[in-house]
């Protein structure tokens, strides 16, 4: 009988160690695909955009094996606490509201955020030009948070959506004005498609570093210290390489938005 369970605790041991090598070898992604040209699906309904590349470049840096776990954008920061995905990679932002819940790689790139209207709309993005209009967000998103912060209070509606295609929708419709994005999300998603006619940015960048953050980097667990250094190292490989500015490129044209 002690043999047995020796032998039993054993193989469990083995078994624990072998679960432990495959997790380290392998990493899962969370993310919403529905974000043009960060992440979305081809007509196939293959996942790809910049942040599928990117994803993938990090991986390979890392010498990891890369999976993708789909969910909505709001639940991105619930799913990885439960263990869903080990990493958020998609588009977030990195502000200390999210930093109270998770942990953040270093930031990988940055894009400004611009408001979206009729072009002979005659409208800023400021409180005072849309004051009784109509505004469409991302639910979950910084661009939610800034509008709440700064528009609402002096008399915006600010609308919420679980997608983004929905709020373009509703703009077409004219049940919006306008809508705040990150910019090449909107060009890509939107402006850049039929719908888009008539549309165009408006204004200026919207500015405010509290609220829409440091940059985009990747999202972990608190306590997945070994994850985050070895994401940081890859990721800082990827940056001396080059290859952010290289997608900079192939998905927003001239600017390149890595974060030096």
């Amino acid at each position: 009988m002690k043999k047995t369970l020796k032998t039993l605790i054993a193989a469990g041991c083995l078994l624990a160690a072998g679960s432990t090598l495959a997790a380290e070898n392998s990493l899962r992604f969370g993310l919403e695909a529905l974000y043009p040209p960060f992440e979305s699906k081809s007509a196939s309904g293959q996942l790809e955009g910049f942040d599928i590349d990117l994803g993938n470049a990090v991986c390979a840096a890392a010498q990891v094996k890369c999976s993708w776990v789909e969910t909505s954008f709001d639940s991105l920061i619930p799913a990885l606490q439960a263990r869903k995905f080990d990493v958020i990679n998609s588009a977030m932002n990195v502000t200390e509201q999210r930093r109270q819940a998770i942990a953040f790689t270093d930031s990988i790139y940055q894009v400004p955020n611009r408001l979206i209207a009729k072009a002979d709309s005659g409208l800023k993005p400021d409180a005072k030009s849309l004051a009784g209009k109509h505004v469409g967000v991302l639910q979950g998103s910084i661009q939610e948070n800034y509008a709440k912060a700064h528009w609402a209070p002096e008399g915006v509606d600010v609308v919420s959506y679980q997608d983004q295609n929905q709020v373009y929708l509703d703009l077409t419709a004219g049940r919006l004005d306008a809508t705040l994005i990150m910019a090449p999300a909107g060009q890509s998603g939107f402006l850049a498609h039929p719908d888009g006619k008539g549309f165009a940015f408006v204004g200026d960048a919207v500015q405010d570093d509290k609220i829409l953050g440091e940059g985009i980097a990747f999202g972990l667990r608190k306590d997945d210290t070994a994850t985050l250094k070895k994401l940081n190292e890859a990721i800082d490989k990827v940056k001396q390489q080059g290859t952010i500015g290289e997608l900079s490129k192939k998905y927003f044209g001239d600017i390149d938005v890595t974060v030096k």
